[in-house]
């Protein structure tokens, strides 16, 4: 193991902050593979604010999905987060990444400089299958900015994979969005948007949006 990776798999995730929880202790069957922390999102590096590979959400939108998690147990299937609550800071990377590599046609339909995951009440999911925690073929990874990654981009296995977590999804109060077959939303009231970080050693303070 490298120095690095010692690094990442050891890395201090502080409390979250009045309002949230954070889903190993709300929502432990959920399995994280938190893709902002390491270099493999479409930045091509870790992003601030996620120091740690933390998720957290409102108490609401954390107990949804763990019901939705319970529902597709039954079928030999999980859930998987890629992403929870983010950082403002985040957000505000992503924005400068594609302003500084020519993608400003992602603005707005898939990098948004105002996210709803700041509020807490916002989900990236998946699917992985449970004997073996392997994660199934959606038709597109995630993060993937182009039509493939429209909800109904897709057929057969991966098709229909999509349309369940969907359902999953949206039976427990989560409404998704159709560019993103990994994207979703709770009906629950979001907290004002955060700027704190996962991590316990980036010093940086908070700035409010």
């Amino acid at each position: 193991m490298t120095r690095a990776s010692r690094r990442a798999r050891f890395a201090c995730e502080r409390a979250p902050p009045a309002g949230f929880v954070s889903l190993r202790a709300r929502a432990p069957a959920v399995r994280l593979d938190i893709r902002y922390h390491r270099a493999d999102n479409f930045t091509g590096a870790p992003l601030p604010g996620y120091g740690a590979p933390g998720a957290w959400l409102t108490p609401a939108s954390a107990d949804a999905l763990a019901a939705a998690q319970r529902e597709l147990a039954e079928e030999g299937l999980g859930l998987v987060v890629f992403d929870a609550y983010r950082p403002t800071r985040a957000s505000r990377a992503m924005v400068a990444w594609a302003e500084a590599h020519g993608r400003e046609e992602l603005l707005g339909d898939y990098v948004a400089r105002r996210s709803g995951h700041a509020r807490g009440h916002t989900v990236d999911v998946g699917l992985v299958s449970l004997p073996s925690g392997e994660p199934l073929d959606m038709g597109g990874e995630f993060d993937a900015f182009d039509r493939v990654s429209h909800t109904r981009a897709a057929s057969g296995a991966a098709l229909e994979r999509r349309l369940r977590l969907r359902a999953a999804m949206q039976a427990r109060g989560f409404a998704p969005y159709e560019r993103e077959w990994w994207h979703f939303r709770h009906s629950s009231p979001g907290l004002p948007a955060r700027d704190v970080p996962y991590g316990c050693d980036e010093d940086a303070p908070e700035r409010r949006p």
